[in-house]
């Protein structure tokens, strides 16, 4: 992939978009193929879970992609200022080299290909690590990328070990998708190339409900943001914080909810299954935890609430919990929703604010000064108002983590800065005067430089 790079370091504007093209009619044409595949590996998947979640997001990105590389990619000229006269300064746009992207299971489409997307969009080559989880999807972008978009990127396929191996290699750039213990390890051998690295990561998402709410509406937010993909989404809210008065009813109008739109729990067709037998163990030995230190589970429904077999969970609502509990200390990427409730709003902010930050944070109120409250005084790699999962769906938006959360952004323009260098071009014509006096150190020159740039 090297070698292609260096036989044409410059792509066209016009070749990248054909690709593009090229990329989003295989797409469309592989849909049916995409949502059998992931389906098999999930064990189940619903239909909407991959064409909503997966393929569509897919799609739009390309879209937005072809429309809007022309204006990304043009030259940013920059003022020069009276030192530099008369040359002329601008920003030009080249691609890295050859870029490693490392995607995730959970949503084994979109997270592989929207930063292929962004990484050809920049001119570059890639290089694709898939997730062993995900084998039969893993088949299909295979034959996706077949012909000439195989000249640009290679999927690639292997276990933790190959995952391991591949950040160890010295890319222009690095993008890794996944948890942040493995992010901690992809960052580090990714240091010994000095290759810059974008880590999008997760961590606990919390919901802030305030007093000022409505209570139906929150609650439909969250259990969309909950049980879509089962919960296995890095932006999925990860607990709720709640006015102590509050709690009771939001409880109750979540269990109603979930009656309502998944009656039949996990022996209905709308509910993804957990991907494999140790993900649904990890969720269940939390739980187990959570309970042996005092908290209550509350199940919406009384029976086909787990099938161990299908490896399928549905909503587990916990209340009583505590930071002693394992599903307060990891990310849960499940559906597991603990419940806190506070006395102060700045009490709950304090807690958001002593954890680390995370990939996203909700808020659910009418008031619009203590939304805008909450918001001042948080960080997150993302924020919404009433709603959940739906900012990352955001084309002309970035997205991307803060510390523990991630590292660098994508989506968008940020995203083809991402993958592209901003090189500083500095443009000089035949005409040019202060080469004669910077070689005779003028002192006339010092004299109006200081004038102009060291006065108090």
């Amino acid at each position: 992939m090297q070698q292609r790079f260096n036989a044409t370091p410059y792509l066209p504007i016009a070749k990248r978009i054909v690709l593009l093209k090229q990329l989003k009619r295989v797409l469309i044409t592989c849909e049916n193929e995409l949502i059998a595949a992931t389906s098999k590996d999930f064990g189940y998947r619903t239909e909407f879970d991959t064409v909503l979640g997966d393929i569509l997001p897919t799609v739009k990105t390309i879209s937005h992609t072809i429309s809007h590389l022309p204006k990304w990619a043009k030259d940013s000229p920059r003022k020069a200022g009276l030192s530099l006269a008369p040359s002329k300064i601008a920003v030009s746009y080249q691609a890295k080299g050859v870029v490693g992207i490392i995607s995730p299971w959970n949503y084994p489409i979109q997270l592989a290909i929207v930063p292929v997307i962004t990484a050809i969009a920049a001119g570059n080559r890639v290089l694709l690590k898939v997730s062993e989880f995900t084998p039969h999807t893993n088949q299909v972008l295979k034959q996706i990328f077949t012909d000439e978009l195989a000249e640009h990127c290679a999927v690639i396929e292997g276990d933790a070990t190959l995952s391991q191996q591949f950040s160890g290699l010295p890319f222009a750039h690095l993008f890794f998708t996944g948890s942040t213990a493995v992010g901690r390890h992809v960052m580090t051998a990714a240091s010994k190339n000095l290759t810059p690295v974008t880590l999008e990561l997760g961590g606990k998402s919390p919901v802030i409900i305030t007093e000022n709410v409505d209570i139906l509406k929150a609650a439909k937010a969250i259990l969309f943001g909950k049980m879509a993909n089962a919960g296995q989404i890095c932006v999925a809210p990860d607990y709720i914080l709640v006015p102590e008065k509050l709690e009771e009813q939001l409880v109750q109008t979540l269990c109603s909810l979930y009656k309502k739109h998944f009656p039949l729990g996990v022996e209905g067709k709308n509910l993804t299954s957990i991907i494999s037998e140790q993900h649904f163990s990890r969720l269940t030995n939390l739980l187990d935890d959570a309970q042996q230190r005092g908290a209550q589970v509350v199940m919406p429904l009384d029976d086909n609430q787990s099938d161990e077999q299908k490896h399928r969970l549905g909503l587990h609502i916990v209340t009583h919990v505590n930071d002693d509990m394992l599903l307060m200390q990891e990310e849960l990427f499940g559906p597991v929703l603990p419940i806190m409730s506070y006395q102060s709003l700045p009490q709950a902010l304090d807690y958001v604010n002593q954890h680390p930050h995370p990939l996203a944070l909700y808020i659910m109120g009418q008031d619009q000064q203590v939304n805008q409250l909450v918001q001042d005084s948080t960080h997150s790699g993302t924020f919404a108002v009433n709603d959940t999962l739906m900012q990352v769906t955001a084309d002309d938006a970035p997205f991307g983590g803060l510390g523990p959360s991630g590292m660098g952004n994508y989506h968008g323009v940020e995203g083809f800065l991402t993958f592209s260098h901003a090189r500083n071009t500095l443009k000089t014509g035949s005409f040019n005067p202060k080469l004669s006096l910077l070689l005779s150190q003028n002192k006339a020159l010092i004299k109006v430089l200081k004038w102009l740039y060291l006065r108090p």
